[in-house]
């Protein structure tokens, strides 16, 4: 058991002014896997004011200083690829494979590409007589959630770095583990003391302390769209620079002259991904009315041939749900589910043929649900696990037209006969990212959504951005 007894504050390893802990629990059996200390008002108060002293300092460093630090911490988390990978399939769930590539490989390349970026990002510019000054915005509440627990990680605590930032980071209960990981690597580069911290704790205390802490200058969540309210009206007496990236309900429309079985071995990755637990997740398939039938029948044959099992099993392509709590919630939506609706595969019952130890795992069948319209609770709200909903439409128009009819605004797909085809569709959608015709994840594009999807960017130029303010000096006319 990894029994983390000590919060990471000004570049110390000290123990938390409460005492308490937090059960981190292994989701592939229910068992106890770690504790980490639960943190407290104090403890966020102290690490503010750390990371205030930190500030001051890392704002005046070099890009040189600020890029090498980057590339060390990257380094780092490659030196623990097999460690971090087998812990985050712990936490959270995910297959092996896929924690390898996406949970630790994505966190690596969000920090290479910031040192990147920085160095090819002028800090300085000359706009008449005005000298423009970008300059770290100060201090930053980290608020990161479980489903990916070191890119979502990464994706703030990179740039801020960047920026020439100091962070305070809350990790979720769920999921913390690695970012005591990240705190150790960091440990080991020229990072000052203060320009990292590392409290956990419960989000209704301490994070609730840190988006409201008077010498926190901009705080960043990702997380339910639920939490993004919460956050942003404590955050707001303080006048402070909040974003967002929050839920999705994202659709992935198959127009009716694509490939439809390319398009559905894309659909079926879109949204399984990560066992569902993924806010840009493609859960919505919209297919014309007069294929409904052959479009049941391929994923019938796709999602039932999905393993189902113990995700430290290189054979496996599900694994569990990361807490108890999300596999009800879940079970919850399936039970649910309208009586003339049509499972095509999967359902709210037991997952078959688990062997013994996985049988107080948090498990959820694959499911497919068809046969529903966009009102119902299915296709609107985030199940956030292995659950696709398929709807139909009648004519690309009436696509569109569901698509854009959730109060999310994430994510999303098209596939056509033609990429131009398909690009003429997505700029109809109003979401923040889509996938053409089986277009990848790039870490170096704006990512984050529109409507209740969230506020701001993360990754690229375009993140870094966030984490900067702007000063104008005003030069004397020659």
């Amino acid at each position: 058991m990894d029994d983390r007894t000590e919060l990471y504050i000004g570049g110390k390893w000290v123990a938390s002014a409460g005492g308490g802990t937090i059960d981190v629990l292994d989701a592939t059996t229910g068992e106890l896997l770690a504790r980490v200390p639960a943190g407290t008002e104090t403890d966020v108060n102290d690490a503010v004011a750390a990371a205030r002293s930190g500030f001051e300092v890392w704002s005046q460093s070099s890009v040189e200083e600020r890029v090498s630090v980057l590339r060390r911490i990257a380094d780092g988390l490659v030196e623990r690829e097999t460690e971090l990978a087998e812990m985050m399939a712990r936490e959270v769930g995910t297959p092996i494979a896929r924690s390898r590539t996406v949970q630790v490989g994505l966190g690596v390349t969000v920090f290479r590409s910031m040192a990147d970026i920085l160095e090819n990002t002028s800090l300085e510019e000359r706009r008449g007589t005005s000298l423009i000054l970008k300059v770290g915005i100060g201090v930053v509440g980290a608020i990161t959630p479980w489903n990916y627990p070191l890119y979502q990680l990464a994706a703030k605590v990179a740039p801020a770095i960047a920026a020439g930032c100091a962070t305070v980071v809350k990790p979720s209960s769920v999921a913390p583990l690695v970012a005591f990981a990240v705190a150790e690597i960091a440990d080991s580069t020229a990072l000052p003391p203060g320009v990292l911290n590392i409290v956990s704790g419960a989000g209704g205390r301490v994070g609730e302390r840190l988006a409201g802490h008077p010498d926190v200058d901009m705080v960043s969540l990702t997380g339910s769209t639920s939490a993004g309210a919460r956050v942003s009206q404590v955050a707001a007496a303080g006048i402070k620079k909040v974003t967002l990236e929050l839920g999705g309900k994202s659709a992935f429309i198959i127009a009716p002259d694509a490939d439809f079985d390319t398009a559905l071995t894309a659909a079926v990755r879109g949204c399984y991904i990560n066992n569902g637990q993924t806010c840009t997740a493609t859960t919505r398939l919209l297919v014309p009315a007069d294929r409904l039938e052959y479009v049941e029948q391929k994923l019938a044959e796709h999602v039932g041939a999905q393993h189902i099992g113990d995700p430290l099993d290189e054979s496996v392509d599900i694994g569990p749900m990361a807490s108890r709590e999300q596999q009800q919630s879940v079970l919850d939506y399936l039970s649910a589910v309208p009586s003339d609706a049509h499972f095509v595969v999967g359902g709210p019952g037991d997952v078959p043929d688990l062997d013994d130890r996985l049988r107080s795992g948090f498990f959820v069948r694959p499911t497919v649900v068809s046969r529903v319209d966009n009102t119902s609770a299915i296709a609107r709200e985030e199940v956030f696990g292995p659950v696709l909903t398929v709807l139909t439409y009648d004519g690309i128009d009436d696509a569109v037209r569901i698509a854009n009819d959730s109060e999310y605004g994430l994510s999303g797909a098209v596939f056509a006969a033609d990429d131009d085809a398909a690009i003429a569709i997505a700029r109809r959608l109003r979401t923040g990212q889509v996938a053409i015709n089986g277009g990848r994840f790039n870490a170096l594009a704006p990512f984050g959504g529109m409507k209740k999807s969230g506020i701001g960017r993360e990754l690229g130029p375009d993140g870094l951005d966030e984490y900067f303010e702007k000063i104008s000096l005003q030069l004397p006319a020659t």
